[in-house]
């Protein structure tokens, strides 16, 4: 093998830029040519293949976001895309893609395996629901930023004696708020993967104010049902009874945007490093992640077609620890 690409697809993720520099170091040590792809499968598609060298990739690991960029790419869901993209690969002489990315950019790259182009998917998201891997890139900062809102939101409901319900990105995944609710110290918590009712939220709101607190915390996922907006129109019709004003706070992309921890450039330099690795030893069609804190290569058919679940003792864990 002499000449590899790297992108970066789907959601941005704080750590992406330390896995790109690890991917083009850790390619050209092995003799390798490397290219990085503007926009993901999109600049796939369109040819924007250029060559990058180690100083390219110097001082891009603190950044948060892509250095590459990325896009949605409709185009790439259909054969016709994904042959346009084999076609530039080849053209440019690369033999072998590494693609970061999460859920939807690793089916990208089980696409491409399928049709015996050699890839290798690094895990990559801050929902932290990619089959394959315990924790992925960009999770510990998510997580950190919501925290670090969390403390500080509590601060002020805690002068005005207030109830703040905070949401953070999950559309799919309850991970970040499970985790954020349950060391921010929330009073409730709402995943996707478990609907309740506004009423069972409201009623902790009440037994918080009940029970003397000066302030109540809601933690609550986007794609959570009820969502924010349907729990605060309740919480709202219900003030009266409730003992406390709300207030609602939307983090949105400030938890993509951050600088990433040491444990995000650490993950992400290990996984990158490894991505090389599995294509030295002739091992494509696989996701490379860590389980139990060890970095593993699972193949890529088991990734599209397994579900990484929420664990439900977690749940009982966040409504113990709201007293």
């Amino acid at each position: 093998m002499k000449r590899i690409a790297v992108l970066t697809s789907g959601g941005d993720a704080p750590g992406m830029n330390a896995a790109i520099r690890a991917v083009v170091r850790s390619g050209i040590a092995k003799g390798w040519e490397v290219f990085g792809v503007e926009h993901g499968f999109a600049g796939l598609i369109a040819g924007k293949l250029n060559p990058l060298g180690p100083r390219d990739v110097g001082s891009i690991m603190q950044r948060g976001g892509t250095v590459l960029g990325s896009a949605r790419c409709p185009e790439f869901k259909t054969e016709e895309g994904r042959l346009a993209a084999i076609h530039q690969m080849s053209a440019a002489g690369v033999e072998a893609l590494v693609v970061i990315g999460g859920n939807g950019s690793q089916r990208g790259s089980h696409s491409l395996v399928r049709m015996d182009f050699p890839v290798v998917g690094v895990a990559s998201t801050i929902d932290n629901d990619l089959y394959g891997s315990d924790v992925t890139i960009g999770v510990d900062t998510a997580l950190n930023v919501a925290l670090e809102a969390i403390d500080r939101l509590k601060v002020t409901a805690s002068s005005h004696q207030r109830a703040m319900l905070v949401e953070v990105m999950g559309r799919g995944s309850g991970y970040l708020a499970l985790m954020a609710g349950i060391t921010g110290g929330a009073e409730a918590v709402v995943i996707p993967e478990c609907p309740t009712e506004p009423e069972r939220v409201a009623a902790e709101i009440r037994r918080a104010y009940e029970r003397g607190k000066p302030h109540a915390i809601v933690v609550v996922a986007e794609g959570a049902n009820p969502n924010a907006q349907g729990l605060a129109q309740y919480v709202a019709e219900h003030h009266a009874q409730l003992g406390f004003e709300l207030r609602v706070t939307i983090l949105g992309y400030t938890q993509r945007g951050a600088p990433p921890t040491f444990a995000d450039r650490m993950l992400a330099t290990r996984l990158g490093v490894a991505a090389t690795e599995q294509l030295a030893a002739g091992n494509p069609g696989v996701l490379v992640g860590v389980v139990k804190g060890e970095v593993v290569a699972t193949p890529l058919d088991e990734v599209v077609s397994g579900k990484k679940p929420i664990d439900p003792r977690l749940m009982e864990v966040a409504r113990v620890l709201a007293r």
